[in-house]
């Protein structure tokens, strides 16, 4: 059976420029967020990719510096080895992490720049048919906790998915106000992000009252260092997903016991072969894959769109059309799940709103 990659590996493109430009908007969770679109330029298409790294400096340090010349003639597979021996920082990123994150900014616009150059798109090539993609949104209750904002929103969409980062103040009350909205789709337990601190602190009294207050939710990230958070969540072990152990075919392998659902977000996966290779890899082993968003601005979200209508169209889904990250979203957004809406030619979705 041919691989997703190969697929694409041979498609050719010519580069005559590289450009950036900076993004900005407010969003939900209380500050401005920034992210560069990285611009292909060659025989009169122009390919399209996003850099969602989350540190500012970072964001513009990259768009001072100015793109890298990738001026030739490649095919897909050459261009991507090639950007990956790149350096694409002048100077040293907050987390290592960041380097893959701006990596998938290169490979999305340079696989939209081949395949508009040959006037095709990906379902296309990859001889599929986009799917409906079902979504959830990626909220809070805040601190202290209040689930006011939650019924407000639900009430404008009652429709509306969840998925919710939990925190030590949920107390019983909390809990059964979750419950009582029968709205919550995953709940993230962030315990491997790296800048929140006490976050990654295993809280076996937390996991265990999520999992029993909200027994149809995924349980994202919680921390089993501790032989007692272990415990805890063993009676709920095929409901435990995971996001950041899942960056790369390899940690996928190495995780302790095959789940049944993980997080795959493609700028963490840096290189093309890497995100596709790790789709056919799940496929194989009857592991299920949903989306997670990055707070993304341009294209990105769109192509994260596209790719989830391709691979995992029914999962909870965290990449909610973008006007839903506003700090207060506006009537009469898209509900889940959301309509096809590939462009013609390219690795583009045309509704980003």
């Amino acid at each position: 059976m041919t691989s997703t990659f190969a697929k694409l590996a041979d498609l050719p493109l010519e580069i005559e420029s590289c450009s950036l430009r900076g993004l900005s908007r407010e969003i939900s969770m209380g500050f401005e967020r920034l992210t560069t679109v990285v611009s292909l330029h060659g025989g009169g298409e122009e390919g399209v990719g996003e850099d969602v790294i989350s540190y500012p400096a970072d964001q513009l340090a990259f768009q001072q510096a100015g793109a890298p010349d990738l001026t030739g003639t490649w095919t897909l597979a050459e261009l991507g080895e090639h950007l990956d021996d790149l350096d694409l920082f002048t100077t040293t990123p907050l987390f290592s992490a960041y380097r893959k994150w701006r990596l998938w900014a290169f490979h999305s616009a340079a696989l939209d720049l081949a395949l508009r150059q040959a006037g095709r798109s990906l379902h296309d090539v990859l001889g599929v048919t986009p799917r409906p993609m079902t979504f959830v949104l990626s909220t809070g209750i805040g601190e202290p906790p209040s689930t006011d904002g939650l019924r407000e929103l639900l009430g404008r969409y009652p429709q509306l998915r969840l998925k919710l980062d939990a925190s030590p103040s949920w107390d019983d009350r909390v809990l059964a106000e979750l419950a009582e909205m029968n709205a919550i789709d995953t709940i993230d337990f962030k315990s491997f992000t790296p800048d929140l601190g006490d976050a990654n602190v295993a809280d076996a009294g937390l996991y265990r009252r999520v999992a029993e207050a909200l027994p149809e939710a995924w349980l994202e990230d919680p921390n089993l260092a501790s032989a007692e958070a272990d415990s805890a969540l063993a009676p709920y072990r095929d409901r435990i997903t995971w996001d950041t152990p899942s960056r790369s075919i390899a940690e996928i392998q190495a995780l302790a016991s095959k789940p049944r659902m993980i997080n795959i977000k493609p700028s963490r996966f840096g290189s093309l072969k890497e995100l596709c290779d790790s789709y056919d890899l799940c496929a194989e082993q009857g592991i299920g894959v949903y989306a997670g968003g990055m707070f993304e601005l341009g294209p990105g979200r769109g192509q994260a769109q596209y790719l989830a209508s391709i691979f995992h169209a029914e999962a909870p889904n965290d990449i909610a059309p973008a006007g839903y990250n506003d700090p207060t979203p506006a009537d009469g957004l898209p509900a889940s799940p959301l309509a096809p809406a590939p462009a013609a030619v390219g690795f583009r979705w045309e509704e980003e709103a």
